[in-house]
């Protein structure tokens, strides 16, 4: 197939492009800026504002298949559902046949079960998970089994090997930077995980299965791990020390007075307290063969990067002095 990724150069972009060049599908990567797609080796790099209804045209001309993981700044979630519609409007008029969006578990709200199915209700508790609703919502309106077809996947947290803004970045950054790091709160609670690699085949198996369309499906984490027993297994792997400083929701009021970005962590802060646990037995009715990376395996790969980065760019700074 002729596969678009939209938002490609964000964290499952150049895993699941990976992924489906191995398979032997031609690979459209998109984005913004070009150039951050560039190193997506056998990919074509094609810049498009997906907000300009005409550059999501271009980008989805002569496509089979979309993987929507378009991202936006954390302040502005609102964005998503135009986006969406450009995205899906470009793909009916191109004649995409399937289109597969990344959403996530804000489009639940507060859980009311210990695990979370597709069947809960779809009630999100705040205005990301609004904006992140309506923009699932508009996918999987989209879906006509004779046309496009459309999948929505919800995915828990995510970490990997160069995963930006992600907790397991966060942290390593301020370790590595001989920094505490911050942990958001309480970090005593049921969490989970998913390690990106593991994605992509899930992504191009779905791909494989046409019939495997028209709903919505949840992909568990590697497990049940504390927020404190992830970051501290994170620091013991970097050889640091495990010391980290907790804030919990009144610490980011306090925080976001003075930084925008923990003024609009607060609302999601009920993520930490009362987390979403995810249920997919749906999917795996449809992929029986879905298999999971042991946090030990991922932490110990996300890790090594972190610690590669880290001596290239102290290499960089010794030959630049020099």
């Amino acid at each position: 197939m002729n596969v678009a990724i939209f938002g490609a150069a964000g964290a499952i972009g150049p895993v699941a492009a990976t992924e489906l060049l191995r398979r032997g599908h031609r690979v459209r990567v998109v984005g913004r800026d070009a150039s951050r797609l560039a190193g997506i080796a056998g990919a074509e790099p094609f810049a498009a504002d997906l907000l300009q209804p005409e550059a999501a045209a271009a980008a989805a001309e002569g496509m089979d298949a979309i993987l929507y993981t378009a991202g936006v700044p954390y302040d502005r979630f609102d964005l998503h559902p135009p986006m969406m519609r450009n995205a899906l409007a470009a793909a009916k008029a191109s004649g995409v046949r399937q289109f597969i969006h990344i959403s996530n578990v804000y489009v639940y709200g507060l859980p009311q079960t210990p695990l979370v199915s597709e069947t809960h209700p779809l009630a999100p508790n705040t205005r990301k998970g609004t904006f992140r609703l309506e923009q699932e919502t508009l996918v999987v309106a989209a879906h006509d089994p004779n046309g496009l077809r459309t999948l929505a996947l919800r995915p828990p947290d995510f970490f990997g090997p160069g995963v930006a803004n992600s907790l397991a970045d966060f942290v390593l950054n301020a370790a590595l930077a001989g920094k505490t790091p911050d942990v958001l709160g309480p970090d005593d609670r049921p969490h989970e995980f998913i390690y990106v690699p593991d994605l992509a085949p899930v992504i191009a198996d779905l791909f494989e299965r046409p019939d495997a369309f028209g709903t919505a499906y949840n992909i568990a984490g590697s497990g049940e791990i504390t927020t404190h027993d992830f970051v501290e297994a994170l620091l013991r792997a970097a050889g640091r020390p495990t010391k980290t400083r907790v804030a919990g929701k009144n610490v980011l009021r306090l925080l976001g007075l003075f930084n925008p970005l923990m003024r609009e962590l607060v609302e999601m802060n009920y993520l930490q307290s009362t987390p979403v646990m995810l249920d997919e037995t749906k999917l795996r009715g449809v992929l029986p063969n879905l298999r999971k990376t042991s946090y030990a395996e991922g932490i110990a790969a996300t890790v090594q990067r972190s610690l590669q980065r880290q001596a290239s760019h102290q290499g960089a700074t010794v030959g630049a002095g020099a």
